[in-house]
């Protein structure tokens, strides 16, 4: 059997990143001699955390429309434009057998120069509210896996299959890790830990909660792992001390969450999934700052089911500390969050997807 290929393609933000590392993965795991080639766009986070994960990418000129008048947006249609033609390069010279996406700009061009080719296009869409890329891709595609029910409003109804996100590998087993995890960030296993979790590129607003509420958490004798961003790492680096660690970025998720006894987190829709397979008490602070208010809608699935705590950024001032205090000593609220989010979390995922792939491999 000839050697099978495969391109991936997905970037911007962790988000979409990480489910694509999570499937490529996963078939390298099936098909140990499978070629794999991640396409990204060239100034994005992709270029360095594809080739950390031991994958070659190749770099598209292509950006999002921004909301005001940019010279991005002036230059978009040159950019998508060489981005189609470099596509169409790439695919012809790689000869991939399937090609998926998992969102992002640079996924638009390459998927829709495979479907020109006729070749097999897999989306993959994390959110319950679709990005534009991937409902601008929905018609042509092969398949189109999904987290959320109902998406039928936005993707043909018979290329539809309810997955789930994948997640990393590393995350199946932390149970067994609090005690690496408490040694990595040497951590005091007197003291409870919070996680805080902002996003790939971290959240403005609940930076300035936490520099704001540092007091409080003092009071309750807590520690910190404040993942603040890399875009803020420099402004809150100084609140660094022996109870709080602030991190531009977590590279051993795995450890962290292992680690925690308490997550505020986005809700970003891979940060939802991975959060559902951990399964600790969580409050959702969603962005509000994203397309059609999607994380409110992530997080609110799973609040909907008694799952975690949700509240908005327009109520932080006034509810914020007595939230997390009682999440933080409510033993029985921390236990019934924690079943009922457990039972949400999809851990098939990754194998549930590549299923689909493999289905779409022309003998």
């Amino acid at each position: 059997m000839q050697k099978l290929k495969f391109i991936l393609s997905g970037g911007g933000t962790g988000g979409h990143i990480y489910p694509a590392i999570a499937i490529a993965n996963e078939l390298k795991l099936r098909f140990p001699d499978c070629e794999i080639l991640f396409v990204g766009a060239s100034d994005k986070m992709e270029m360095q955390k594809v080739p950390q994960a031991g994958y070659p990418i190749k770099g598209l000129w292509i950006a999002g429309i921004q909301r005001k008048i940019t010279l991005d947006n002036i230059l978009f249609p040159v950019k998508l434009l060489d981005s189609l033609l470099k596509s169409r390069t790439i695919i012809k010279k790689f000869k991939p057998n399937v090609v998926i996406g998992t969102g992002g700009f640079a996924s638009g061009p390459l998927l829709k120069m495979a479907g020109i080719a006729n070749i097999p296009t897999v989306i993959q869409e994390q959110n319950s509210f679709p990005g534009i890329t991937n409902k601008w891709l929905s018609k042509n595609a092969s398949k189109i896996c999904v987290a959320y029910e109902n998406l039928e409003q936005f993707f043909p109804k018979d290329k539809i299959v309810v997955t789930g996100n994948p997640v990393r590998q590393d995350l199946m087993d932390i149970s067994q890790k609090r005690d690496s995890g408490q040694e990595f960030y040497k951590l005091d296993k007197n003291k409870k830990t919070v996680l805080i979790l902002g996003g790939s590129l971290g959240a403005r607003r609940i930076n300035q909660l936490i520099a704001k509420e540092l007091v409080n958490f003092k009071a309750q004798n807590v520690q910190l792992l404040w993942q603040c961003g890399k875009l803020y790492h420099d402004e809150y680096a100084h609140f660094n001390q022996e109870h709080v660690q602030v991190l531009s970025f977590i590279e051993r998720m795995d450890l962290a969450y292992a680690a925690a006894d308490v997550i505020i987190s986005r809700a970003g829709a891979s940060s939802v999934s991975e959060l559902c397979l951990v399964a600790k008490p969580t409050l959702f602070i969603p962005s509000p700052n994203v397309a059609e208010d999607h994380q409110t809608k992530n997080a609110q699935a799973i609040a909907n089911k008694n799952g975690a705590l949700l509240m908005k950024e327009s109520e932080l001032d006034t509810q914020f500390a007595n939230t997390i205090n009682l999440l933080l000593n409510d033993v029985e609220l921390q236990k019934s969050l924690s079943e009922n989010m457990l039972k949400l979390a999809k851990p098939n995922a990754t194998k549930d997807i590549v299923d689909e792939i493999v289905k779409l491999i022309k003998k």
